[in-house]
């Protein structure tokens, strides 16, 4: 008889655990709600260390086009002077700046062919009993899983039910995709961050000619909010000695307000088990969400949902030392995450008395983990 899994996510991670459970002979039935007409997700930037997932999951032919090699990335971090990094660095070669939407897309479209049942809808209810997984989404239908997997980013629909989840700060993004006005300028391909007083920014270049523009504080220091005019977002851009540059260099459009979003640091206390005998796995944001300074976020997402296929396997088999495993590493990454995060801060020490600053020098990874909040 064939084992099922339910995936519930449709981003990166989602798709990832649908073609590895898939190929681990699992037959697969996945949540996978539509994506809205204007659907433009945040987050272009994909770390070398992707590119042997992307071999195993079958998508390197995938990645051949529409995106870009990222081989320079400009930093003025812990120095006023902006600093050249370069991909030749990289062992695993450059890293790539996505078209996102298509990124998704071809992943969503890749997870389609091998799911036996995909359900446009969200999830809206989960419970296991005697070993079964029983699922029913907000459009009414229902289905049976043996084992699920949540992969629904920080919204955790199915896991936050399941395990207590922790947060380091709180972090937040205000993001926009200006658009290229002037076009007797060719902009610079490339990546830059910046270290402000009250935060940093990242901007990207996109293969679709746009610049992702992203400036990260928190709640309390945003000030006025500038989703709700442009000048007070223009303001922000003007405050910055590179980002603001780039902007009026290459012709770029400033007025776009942003949106706001969380980007702080989040996990889960226990991000796989069983409920009544039916084992789950959570994998991307949903199981443990990183500080953007990480880049590595699409990057764990598809490690964790590559690993999906093996430990459901190996549990529905009646071993959990796999599942066990898999918690274990993801506490791991995430305890050292918090050791890496606090000396990339702390590298930042022109702005040391700013409160943005102060609360990241001063908290350390053992700080951090003992006075971690309740998501």
């Amino acid at each position: 008889m064939s084992r099922t899994v339910a995936v519930v996510g449709a981003g990166v991670a989602g798709p990832a655990a649908v073609l590895s459970l898939a190929a681990a002979g699992l037959t697969v039935r996945w949540f996978a709600p539509p994506v809205a007409p204007d659907h433009d997700p945040v987050g272009e930037t994909l770390s070398p260390a992707a590119n042997p997932l992307l071999a195993k999951l079958g998508l390197t032919e995938t990645m051949a086009a529409a995106h870009r090699p990222s081989h320079t990335t400009l930093s003025s971090w812990g120095t006023a002077q902006l600093v050249d990094r370069n991909a030749i660095l990289h062992l695993e070669g450059p890293g790539l700046v996505l078209d996102r939407r298509k990124f998704e897309a071809d992943l969503r479209r890749a997870a389609g062919k091998v799911a036996e049942r995909v359900v446009d809808a969200r999830l809206a209810h989960a419970h296991a009993a005697q070993g079964v997984w029983h699922l029913s989404a907000e459009s009414g239908e229902t289905l049976d899983a043996d084992a699920l997997v949540d992969a629904s980013g920080r919204s955790a629909v199915a896991a936050r039910r399941l395990s207590p989840g922790h947060r380091a700060d709180r972090l937040m993004a205000a993001h926009a995709f200006l658009d290229h006005r002037d076009a007797s300028v060719e902009p610079t391909p490339a990546v830059l961050i910046e270290a402000v007083e009250r935060g940093w920014w990242y901007a990207a270049l996109r293969p679709n000619g746009t610049l992702s523009v992203a400036y990260f504080t928190d709640p309390d220091l945003l000030g006025e909010t500038p989703t709700r005019d442009p000048k007070i977002w223009k303001a922000l851009i003007d405050g910055t000695r590179y980002v603001g540059r780039w902007i009026d260099d290459a012709g770029f459009d400033p007025d776009t307000a942003p949106t706001l979003s969380s980007a702080g640091t989040t996990w889960l206390a226990a991000p796989a088990g069983r409920v009544e005998d039916a084992p789950w796995m959570a994998v991307g944001d949903c199981a443990a969400a990183f500080d953007p300074l990480s880049s590595h976020g699409m990057t764990t997402a598809l490690w964790a949902g590559a690993r999906a296929g093996p430990l459901l396997s190996a549990a529905l088999d009646g071993d959990d030392g796999a599942l066990d495993a898999y918690a274990r590493s993801v506490t791991d990454g995430v305890h050292a995450f918090l050791d890496q995060r606090q000396r990339m801060y702390a590298m930042e020490r022109r702005f040391a008395d700013a409160p943005f600053w102060q609360r990241r020098h001063n908290a350390t990874p053992a700080d951090l983990a003992e006075r971690a909040q309740d998501g």
